[in-house]
Parts: structure tokens; sequence; C-alpha cells
């Protein structure tokens, strides 16, 4: 893999971009999220999703787009501060940035989310792309990945760490504020209705809102310096290890392998709908 000044896409220069895609192919898209979060700034999942990006971009030779904080937030809707988008709009808006990155010669695309709906609006816009075009995009749930590193992930102190940890990485960690008084746990006011919830895969269940501020959600107090640096430093960490799990190399591999399965499939059913949209 080569030095490079920034793999982020939209801080390199166009001529960059062109020397990097005549050796690979590979782009990195984080999904974000605009939402209240406790003591933690509103972008935070998104700067979390930006961070996991960049390793996992660094451990495999590619890019990452950044600047896609909007899409749903879902039951934070009721926050002051959280930006909402509905489903529809965002898996349209995404479909359109991935039919863009196509042109441009990246076929091996990878979203990630550390947002637990974010399924909703990635993975049909992945299904769909795929039936336009045969190629293959992946979609990586970080919630996923999460619970496969159970030895990293013991309690949510931990993901309060990536957290902050996301923010070093990600070069600003001064706009995680030292904050107190959201760190006391409270039952969540929606909690009656956890036998809904429990029904469908995460927040895809039912439709509702959270009644109280705090209901999402607890975070640590970081009363000073020390202790936001103390916690940067096991979240970078962990971050770092999880994105070493999940072999980076590997994936973008079977991405390209997968596209030459596809391909074999399309010659003996032609009447795929990647097939039959690729000889319109």
């Amino acid at each position: 893999m080569e030095n490079m000044r920034t793999r982020i896409l939209p801080k390199m220069l166009n001529s960059e971009v062109q020397e990097y895609l005549k050796r690979n192919d590979i782009i990195i898209v984080p999904v974000g999220t605009v939402e209240m979060h406790g003591g933690f700034p509103l972008d935070s999942e998104t700067v979390i999703s930006e961070a996991y990006a960049l390793k996992m971009a660094e451990a495999c030779d590619g890019l990452v787009l950044t600047g896609l904080p909007y899409f749903y937030a879902g039951a934070t809707a009721s926050g002051r501060g959280t930006v909402q988008v509905t489903v529809r709009q965002g898996i349209d808006y995404l479909g359109a940035i991935a039919r863009s990155l196509l042109r441009l010669g990246f076929k091996r695309q990878v979203y990630i989310s550390f947002h637990g709906p974010a399924h909703m609006t990635i993975c049909p816009m992945i299904r769909d792309f795929y039936d336009e075009t045969g190629v293959p995009i992946l979609y990586m749930d970080c919630m996923i990945q999460m619970g496969r590193n159970k030895d990293l992930f013991t309690d949510m102190s931990v993901f309060h760490d990536i957290t902050v940890g996301a923010y070093k990485i990600m070069n600003r960690l001064e706009d995680v504020p030292f904050v107190t008084g959201y760190s006391d746990p409270v039952p969540q006011s929606c909690a009656p209705f956890n036998d809904l919830f429990a029904l469908g895969y995460q927040s895809a269940a039912v439709g509702y809102c959270f009644g109280e501020n705090q209901d999402h959600m607890p975070t640590p107090d970081i009363p000073d310096e020390e202790t936001r640096a103390k916690k940067a430093e096991i979240g970078e960490a962990a971050i770092c290890k999880m994105v070493e799990n999940m072999d980076m190399p590997h994936v973008v591999e079977q991405l390209r392998n997968l596209e030459v399965y596809g391909l074999e499939n399309e010659e003996k059913y032609p009447w795929m709908p990647s097939a039959y949209n690729r000889k319109k």
C-alpha cells in the first residue's frame, strides 16, 4: 500500500483520486446521523462511523467518503437538536451517491454505520443497486460487529470510550465537551413497550419516539482533559482492535470474488434483474 497524504476523498485533489484509481477501486462510506446523545455532541454516531471507516480504509488500501451525517435518526426525533430525514429520502440519496461512485470507478463500495436504525436505509439501497447494476456492494453493521467482539465490549463504558476515541482519530477531540450530569442511568420512558420492540430487528419493529431526552442516553461524566484523554486512548485502541478482527483485506477480496460469481450466474439465468438490466 502506498503512502498517501490523506485517504479522505473530500480532502484529496482530483489528481490524487485519479492516481489511486489506477491501482484500486475501494471506498468506505460511513453513514451517520445528527441526534441527541446525552453529554456527547449531536454528530457522535457520525464521527464513530468515520473513525472506523478511516481505520478500515488504511487496512485495505481504500478511500473514505465522509460528509454523510443527515439520515433517518429514529426515536430520537423528539430531541430539539435531532435532524430527521425519512428512510425513503435516505435510500434515494444514498443510492444516487453509490451510482456516482460506480461511474467514477469505485466498484468495491463498503457502507458502514454505528447507528441502530441505519440498516433500514442502507440495506434496501444495497439490494436495489445490485439488481440494477450487477455490482455487489456491502453493508457492514458495526452494531453487529460489536456483538462479534464480546471480549472488547464488556459493558457500555467501552461504547462511550469508543465515542471519545473516534473524535481523537478524526482530530476532533476538543469537540467532546467537559460535562457532568448525564451519567445517572434512568429507566427509559418507553420501557413498557419493550415487548413490541423485541418483535423485529432493532428499531424497525414499530414506529415510536422517545418520551424524555435522557432516554438516549446516559453518558459518562467527563469533567476534565485528563479524563477525556484517557477515555480517548482506550476507545482508539478498541476501534483498532475491532478493525483488525474485521480482516478488511479478506472482505474486499471477497467482494471481488462475489462479483465474478454473480457474472457466472447471470450467464445461466439471464432473467435475473441484474442480467436483464445490464443488457437493456
